[in-house]
């Protein structure tokens, strides 16, 4: 299925004379990776299933290679990045356990293989998924979600002009938090699998599950819903195609919102903001573990939302409906874990509904939210916190519920014999 997936990808780029996720991920081989700290979160996936031995082996050769490839490279004056060699080693596991395992070991490695890849194949279908809206999408609804941003009191303009004030250091700090999201994806993940080399098998639910669904299911909403963002809409960066040159100073006027055409290369990846919603799962699965890891995912969540607010990625309409996004979502993997019950689909249901309203509202119900901040600013609120807060209850409910996992018992010593 996921195969299939790629390979329409694939066509479709082709028809619009562009390489799609197949062959932009084939030419890493050879060619200067996009993202080499990508590559080597995505051989650190797949080492879980690894002793600890070959791992660093794996770990060895992949720096060995790359150190080649930077020599050749330097040589010849070519660009510069790091990354080919883990790849290396992940397709040469893949032949491994074709060629050199059997039964379950084959499987296993075949897994963790699979799961690496995964995360490659994810950024560069996302990548495709981008380029295909740019181009399929000539007209953006920026103006009705803008609109109904003055009920949240344009949170991205507030931000912006943060993130401006605080000069070089916040704005590079924001700008490596937001572009290295999928590394602490991994990092989180990995201490989430730790165990798979050891009990030979993967959790049945992960981080890394729910970053490939949102990243497949959450382009599809931007075919439907396409937002350009306020940097582009309203900034510098939109050129002639902007209304106006207004953020981060200057929030829009309220004026009756239409569609307005743009360019077709900025992506119209704004609704849901998938950032946000990646930055929230995060967060959820770095609960379970220990304090540095809990920091680092509140961290993470709060520097993504003040990287998309601030560089007028996203408006703060997009950030409540990525919240709500991921938490149904997770909901819907976690009751598929567990089993399907009255309170798995009630929360489902209710966050599929709330997401549902909020891009109702914001098409259909922009002016009266605007002329009506403190009655429809409010409301976005609550509607958020509650399904919030039906996801608390609801998963600490699970966990009641969940069978106990008796300790293994513990031999008692033999008696000795007493000295006579």
């Amino acid at each position: 299925m996921a195969l299939g997936f790629l390979i329409a990808l694939e066509i479709a780029a082709r028809h619009y004379g562009l390489p799609g996720p197949i062959t932009n991920q084939a030419k890493e081989v050879i060619f200067a990776p996009k993202s080499g700290p990508l590559l080597y979160a995505s051989m650190g996936l797949m080492m879980v299933v690894l002793t600890w031995r070959e791992r660093f082996i794996a770990a060895g050769i992949a720096v060995g290679i790359d150190v080649a490839f930077f020599l050749v490279r330097w040589a010849v004056g070519a660009k510069m990045m790091f990354g080919n060699g883990a790849l290396w080693v992940v397709l040469g596991y893949a032949v491994i356990a074709v060629t050199r395992r059997t039964g379950r070991e084959r499987i296993l490695l075949l897994k963790g293989v699979g799961l690496g890849l995964l995360l490659v194949a994810g950024r560069k279908t996302g990548d495709t998924w981008l380029l295909i809206t740019s181009k399929t999408r000539p007209a953006v609804l920026d103006q009705y979600v803008a609109t109904a941003d003055h009920a949240l009191g344009n949170p991205s303009w507030i931000v912006g002009r943060i993130v401006k004030a605080t000069g070089p250091i916040g704005d590079h700090v924001l700008d490596y938090v937001y572009i290295q999201l999928a590394v602490a994806a991994v990092l989180v993940s990995l201490y989430q699998l730790r165990n798979v080399a050891a009990e030979r098998r993967f959790p049945r639910h992960h981080l890394v599950r729910t970053f490939l669904v949102i990243g497949l299911l959450g382009p599809g909403i931007y075919m439907i819903y396409p937002v350009v963002g306020p940097i582009f809409a309203y900034g510098a960066d939109g050129g002639h195609w902007a209304v106006a040159d207004l953020w981060p100073n200057t929030p829009t006027p309220i004026i009756a919102p239409h569609h307005m055409p743009f360019d077709a290369t900025t992506p119209r990846n704004c609704m849901p903001s998938l950032h946000t919603a990646w930055a929230t799962a995060i967060f959820i699965h770095s609960r379970k573990g220990p304090r540095i890891l809990r920091f680092g995912g509140a961290f993470w969540l709060i520097a993504t939302l003040g990287a998309t607010l601030g560089f007028g990625y996203h408006y703060g309409t997009d950030i409540i409906s990525g919240v709500v996004f991921t938490l149904t979502i997770e909901a819907a993997l976690r009751s598929i874990e567990r089993g399907w019950d009255r309170s798995g689909i009630q929360l489902v249901a209710y966050g599929a509904t709330v997401f549902t309203a909020f891009l109702l509202s914001y098409r259909y119900l922009p002016m009266e939210m605007a002329e009506q901040p403190w009655v429809f600013g409010p409301l976005l609120i609550l509607a958020m916190i509650s399904v919030i807060y039906l996801y608390v209850r609801t998963t600490k409910l699970w966990e009641a519920k969940a069978p106990k996992v008796a300790p293994a018992r513990q031999p008692e010593p033999e008696p000795q014999a007493e000295l006579v």
